[in-house]
């Protein structure tokens, strides 16, 4: 998958959420999400132009796609301007949703908030979206959406 999007040549990109999540988990139970791509680009920020990356990588993969460039996001989710797709990945709502990897030559993966939650299988609210915060409600509502506290083996932290 990362060699598919490498051939878009995107500016600072990151497969990142759900999708690695679920492979570093190894997690079958769910059904897989689609495959987020998240990138940089302040010169060009067409909603136009995510759709034609997303048509691009379906034409090589039978494979649900969303493709971001997260300079134009804030406008979308009421923060301020993220500086760079790392920035972006650091205020996912939940630290094991902040996983990113990415091959541009090298294979890199950028784990923000470090493995832990990861290996002891915790849902965490990443700082936006602790309890106190305006956002934390967003946090609850994925919690629910992905039937994440029905799950044994899962340990959920609010």
């Amino acid at each position: 998958m990362l060699t598919l999007v490498a051939t878009l040549e995107l500016p600072d990109w990151w497969m990142c959420a759900g999708y690695v999540r679920s492979i570093v988990w190894e997690e079958n139970r769910y059904e897989r999400p689609d495959i987020d791509i998240v990138y940089f680009d302040p010169i060009d920020l067409s909603e136009v132009t995510e759709k034609r990356h997303e048509g691009q990588l379906r034409r090589l993969s039978d494979i649900p796609w969303s493709v971001k460039n997260q300079a134009r996001m804030h406008l979308i989710n009421g923060l301020p301007p993220y500086k760079s797709a790392k920035d972006a990945i650091l205020q996912f709502p939940e630290t094991v949703t902040s996983i990113g990897v990415t091959k541009r030559p090298d294979f890199e993966l950028y784990l923000p908030y470090g493995a832990n939650d990861f290996a002891d299988r915790i849902i965490r609210p990443t700082p936006l979206f602790q309890i106190g915060t305006a956002r934390h409600s967003i946090f609850q509502r994925r919690v629910i959406e992905k039937g994440w506290q029905d799950d044994p083996g899962l340990h959920i932290c609010t």
